[in-house]
Formats: structure tokens, sequence, C-alpha cells
């Protein structure tokens, strides 16, 4: 018998409680959507795998000495990872679109509308009984709004690290969620003649401007807000070797490999944060709440810009570019192209939706560092 209850005790059965259970389900529930749905698979696999791989009683993979306990510490909790998917997602991103139309930095502006209502939302919750958000808490929750996964773990792991695993899930949940949450906002604050209007042409960026604008911006971030820098200047690295055009092997490292290896790091990293005992609370659920009322906010404050600069600009502005200005990198913009297409087939607007698109991405990366210099210990 006594061998039997050795046995016994040394199987995971034996050992797994209700929250573990909970959390696996919810490990396959993001692999579910990720394998069957296609919703952000490079991130969320890994994710609901790590989930499930922390969730295993007696594997000790997130204690002292466990695979995941060193890939969350080596790289997120140093915030080391979150900055090479900026190098990456730098080196693959055009800022033609926006180069041509300079004007499309206000739709950018105008999507983290969702950010700073959201900072207040978070206090306001305090008011529910079994959550407590400090200002730094809401700073780190608020930038979901913003759609932008590495900036939400940057700024989760500087501010807030407790709630880094229900931030970065909800943050990618958000962006996976891009073409179901934002068409019915956006069809509601416009009107169909507005969505069949089609803009003008963007003129032809030369090399040369492609070049000096990552190195524009930099220097701004610098003279203006350097908290935001970290993120913004790798941003800036990687977009420079792509428009440099003389390290081409490097670009198509940060581009490929080492965003990928990267990729799966940061998904397990992040997975190993979901254990039972920091994820089933009633703030998560608050969490989850505020970072759909951040997303939405932001997609309808850039909805509503874009239609008042349409009314004030000699050029038509169709109103749905607004709706990228979210930094949904380009899935926000493809989202605006279709609804835009279904009301005129002749209407395409990717091109000029990528130029608030990318605006967000800076737009976002600008907001985190002014929430980090504002709140940061």
């Amino acid at each position: 018998m006594e061998a039997l209850s050795t046995l016994w005790q040394s199987t995971g059965l034996a050992h797994f409680t209700w929250g573990q259970v909970i959390m696996m389900l919810v490990g396959f529930g993001l692999l579910y959507l990720a394998i069957a749905k296609k919703f952000e698979p490079l991130l969320l696999l890994p994710i609901g795998f790590g989930a499930l791989l922390t969730n295993i009683p007696l594997a000790g993979f997130t204690e002292a000495g466990g695979l995941l306990h060193y890939i969350y510490y080596a790289g997120i909790d140093t915030g080391i990872f979150p900055l090479l998917i900026f190098m990456g997602v730098g080196a693959m991103t055009d800022f033609g679109a926006l180069i041509a139309n300079p004007k499309m930095l206000l739709l950018g502006a105008a999507a983290q509308f969702g950010i700073f209502s959201t900072l207040f939302g978070a206090i306001a919750l305090n008011a529910v009984p079994g959550i407590e958000f400090n200002l730094q808490d809401a700073a780190a929750i608020a930038i979901i709004g913003g759609a932008d996964g590495p900036t939400a773990i940057f700024l989760a792991s500087k501010l807030s690290p407790d709630l880094l695993g229900a931030i970065a899930v909800a943050a990618y949940s958000y962006m996976a969620l891009v073409p179901i949450i934002q068409p019915p906002i956006m069809r509601a604050l416009t009107t169909e003649n507005e969505r069949k209007t089609e803009m003008v042409q963007l003129r032809h960026v030369t090399k040369v401007e492609k070049v000096i604008f990552p190195l524009a911006v930099l220097l701004l971030t610098i003279l203006f807000l350097p908290a935001a820098t970290p993120l913004v200047g790798m941003f800036c690295f990687g977009n420079l070797m792509r428009e440099a055009g003389v390290v081409e092997r490097l670009n198509k490292t940060a581009q490929n490999e080492l965003i990928n290896i990267v990729t799966i790091f940061l998904g397990l990293g992040v997975g190993s944060k979901l254990s039972a005992d920091k994820f089933l609370n009633a703030e998560t659920l608050g969490i989850l709440a505020l970072g759909a009322v951040a997303f939405s906010i932001g997609t309808a404050t850039g909805v509503l810009m874009a239609k008042l600069m349409n009314k004030l600009s000699k050029d038509p502005i169709n109103p749905l570019i607004g709706a990228a200005g979210v930094s949904a990198v380009p899935m926000a913009a493809r989202v605006a192209n279709k609804l835009g297409t279904e009301a005129n087939p002749h209407n395409f607007l990717l091109m000029h939706a990528m130029g608030p698109n990318v605006a967000g991405v800076l737009g976002s990366a600008v907001a985190a560092g002014v929430l980090l210099a504002l709140v940061g210990s």
C-alpha cells in the first residue's frame, strides 16, 4: 500500500488543483484560437503552450532552475525580448505611406486616446471589491489600448510585473480580434458615402527621405521624450537597416531568424505567467474588460479624427483609415481596406491606411514612454 501511495503521489493527477485545470483549459483555448482560427498564431501558440507547461504540477518549469523561469527573467523581466521584437518590426516596416502624407501622424496620435482614458478607468475599478490597482498597474493596463503586444509587455515588465500575464494575453487577444472588434465600430461612426470616399494617390517617396526619417524620429525622441528611446530607438534602428540598403544580411536576419527566435521565447515567457495563482482573480477580469474598452475607444477616436480631417482637408480622407491608427500592423490597415472595398469596389485604401497604422506603432511607443516617465519609479 505504501508503494502504491508513493507512486500515486509522484503523479500529476494527485497534485492538480482546480485552478491549474482551468488555466490549462485557457491554454488549450489559446491554442485553438491560434491553430483553428489563425488568430495571431505566432504568439498565441507559444503563449498557450507556455500556459500548459507552467500549470503542470511537480514539473517545476517556472521555479528556480526551470526553463521558463530563466526565459522569463533573461528576456522579459529585463525588457530585452520586447526591444528585439521592436527592432524586427522596424526592419519590416515601410514608412513610405506616412512620409508621403505626414498628416496621418494625427490619426496615429488620436488612436492613443484609448490608452489615457483607460488609465482613469483602471483607477475607477478600485471601487469594485477584490480589485486594487495602483497608478503603475493602471498605466500598464492602459497601454493595451495601443494594440501593441511588445509595448504592452515592455511597460508591464517595468511597472507591474505581477500583472504581465493578464496584460500580455489581453493585448495579443485584442490584436488577434481586430477583424471582429473594429468593423462594427467603424460602420457605426461612418455613413455609406463616407466609406465610399476615394483618396488621392500618394506621391513617390525617395530613398533619402526614408533613410532620414528614422534618424529624425530618434532625434526628436531623444530631445523631447528620452523615456521612450528604448522602444523607439530599436524600432528606428531596425528601420534604418531596412532603408539604408547596405546591410541586407542584417536586415533579413532582423526580419526573419532573430524575430522568429525571440518570438518563440517571448511567447513561452509570457505563458509562464499564466499560473492559476496569478491569473484567476477579479483583477484579471478587470484587465480583460478594460482592454476591450481601451481598444474600442482607440478605434473610435481614430475614426472621429479622420472624419474631422476630411472636413478640413482639401484632399478627401476616408474616415475608415482612422481605425488603423491603433498599432496592430498590418491587420488594422487590412480591415480598413476591406470595409472600403465593400462600400466601393474601386476603393483601395491599404497604402493610405498604412500611414496611420505605422504612426500608431510610434504613437504607442511614445505613449509608453510618457507613462513610464510619469509613473515609473
